[in-house]
């Protein structure tokens, strides 16, 4: 079975001009913000609560990353598989009892992460499919 690291939005053709989303996100600033202010909401937000409980104490390693990983995800310089190799993203998630509550969690702050930091609604909207595809892969407890 697929990891679903190949849902990604990368390959949009109706990206305005045929630019990768990284490209269209506004390269790798505006991806950074867009990781800081999801794990800060997560920090600070309680509605994000059991997302948070199923993270470390320390998010900085997280943060980082997340952020390489969404880099060449959204079709930017692969700096997740420079360090580490192929995402395996399920099986790196699987110590992590994740269901749908935390995948709801997830989706939702990512969504005001990408709201807040001024993320171009038509993008915010191709994302949101891309980054379900790929949260739902990520449950391991629950009805999966």
């Amino acid at each position: 079975m697929s990891d679903h690291t190949s849902d990604t939005p990368h390959d949009d053709d109706d990206a305005p001009q045929g630019r990768t989303a990284y490209d269209w996100i506004g390269g790798d600033a505006p991806v950074r913000a867009l990781v800081d202010r999801f794990y800060d909401l997560m920090e600070f937000e309680p509605a994000y609560e059991a997302l948070r409980a199923v993270h470390p104490p320390d998010l900085q390693p997280a943060r980082d990353k997340l952020h390489w990983f969404l880099s060449g995800w959204l079709g930017g310089p692969n700096l997740y598989i420079e360090r580490f190799g192929h995402p395996r993203l399920r099986a790196r998630h699987m110590p992590y009892p994740i269901g749908i509550k935390e995948r709801d969690q997830w989706l939702a702050c990512m969504q005001q992460a990408m709201a807040d930091t001024g993320v171009d609604p038509d993008l915010q909207q191709r994302l949101a499919q891309a980054f379900f595809q790929t949260a739902d892969w990520m449950r391991n407890k629950g009805a999966i």
